[in-house]
């Protein structure tokens, strides 16, 4: 009997796969545009709104963006996984590049007509949400295909670094774009989006998962009732809805940049690249060195020191100890998201791979999105300041009853 010789674990094994690189460059470009983007629109709301409120009213409006970019994911979360386990994965991203063009390409000449309104910047973002809600799930469903199983936590790893390196470049390069002309940023993203999609379509291998039996409606319940009944799923995507939704301070740092710290566009943008830079040296190392044991600790110690470092962010009211902060944050909070990946990835047969997928986008937009619109009303109440600081807090709190909650997630140990 002839032993099929197993794929060597390393980076050149990983981007010697056909396909793979394909898919790096671009999830690594379309996420720097929705980082700029991400800058751009902050910044524009929170100027227009001071020029009429105060700066809690203001850091609401701000809030509001998270808002609106979530309600998608709540409305589509369950269609959008069943779909991206019945149709080509590689085809409902291009379809929603092309909507995601659209919507930059819309911001882009608003902003260089000098047309640019808060209504007009929210329902942009709703419909850009539309199509970030059935992107995600295919996404994270497609690169599993495109790598053998013995390369996928290191794949997992290099998927999690192009996202932060895009996390540092896309927030300091739209600070720079912002602070010369919002149509720069905006126009920007737009041949980003384009760069993606391109790089995408060069994708030769089938990416269409396995057909199963029964109706839409059965396979949506199929996906829920896994995601709800496998503990160690349910247990790390509902730590990171929890954990992040109280302690996310990003929707703030236009607030903080401005009225807190003093620091301007330029600044800002360096608060924003700098969970990033954080999260990015983390995900180096485990590109590298990934988790051999004791996973599920090493992912509650990362929630815990990203709620420590919140408080110590909220109390701070120097600049260079703000962005130390935010670059410990970013730090374990990438440590806790390649554990809770990873396992999700091994643990989830690939037929289900999109509806899980799905799921799980819904509690992290519910944690990144819905946690700016949490933080933009707390602060409304509390300031920008007791905002951070609850946010910490509440992190903290959730770290401490997920690990009594959730025995079989604390006990994970290796990522195999």
């Amino acid at each position: 009997m002839t032993t099929v010789p197993a794929t060597p674990n390393t980076v050149r094994a990983l981007f010697s796969q056909r396909d793979y690189p394909y898919f790096w460059f671009a999830r690594l470009v379309a996420n720097i545009g929705v980082m700029i983007q991400s800058v751009a629109l902050g910044w524009q709301v929170y100027n227009i709104a001071r020029q009429t409120h105060t700066v809690a009213e203001s850091s609401l409006y701000v809030g509001l963006i998270g808002l609106v970019s979530f309600l998608p994911l709540l409305l589509f979360v369950l269609i959008a996984g069943e779909t991206a386990d019945r149709y080509e994965r590689k085809r409902i991203l291009l379809i929603c590049l092309v909507i995601e063009i659209a919507c930059a390409a819309v911001l882009t000449l608003a902003a260089f007509n000098r047309s640019s309104s808060i209504a007009l910047l929210l329902v942009v973002a709703f419909l850009f949400g539309c199509g970030r809600a059935f992107f995600a799930p295919a996404n994270t469903a497609l690169g599993p295909m495109l790598v053998p199983r013995e390369l996928l936590p290191r794949a997992i790893a290099w998927n999690s670094l192009a996202w932060q390196f895009a996390a540092i470049a896309g927030p300091a390069f739209g600070g720079i774009l912002v602070a010369w002309s919002p149509t720069a940023a905006y126009g920007t993203t737009t041949v980003l989006y384009a760069a993606a999609l391109l790089s995408l379509a060069l994708i030769s291998q089938s990416t269409t998962p396995a057909q199963k039996d029964g109706s839409r409606w059965q396979l949506m319940k199929e996906g829920l009732a896994y995601t709800w009944n496998n503990r160690i799923v349910f247990g790390a995507i509902s730590l990171d809805l929890f954990a992040v939704l109280l302690g996310g301070v990003t929707a703030l740092l236009p607030v903080f940049a401005r009225d807190v710290l003093f620091v301007g566009p330029e600044g800002f943008g360096v608060l924003r690249a700098a969970p990033a830079i954080g999260a990015a040296a983390v995900a180096i190392v485990l590109s590298a060195r990934p988790i051999r044991a004791r996973a599920g600790q090493f992912m509650f110690g990362g929630v815990a020191v990203y709620g420590l470092a919140t408080i110590v962010f909220g109390f701070s009211k120097l600049y260079w100890l703000s962005v130390a902060m935010l670059i410990v944050l970013g730090a374990a909070d990438m440590l806790s998201v390649f554990v809770r990946q990873t396992l999700m990835q091994l643990v989830t047969p690939d037929p289900m791979r999109g509806r899980v997928a799905a799921v799980s986008f819904l509690f992290i937009g519910a944690s990144n999105e819905l946690g700016e619109f949490e933080s933009g009303v707390v602060a409304r109440f509390l300031g920008p300041v007791g905002a951070a600081l609850f946010g910490g807090i509440g992190a903290l709190i959730v770290t401490g009853a997920w690990w009594r909650l959730f025995p079989a997630l604390r006990k994970a140990d290796r990522l195999e």
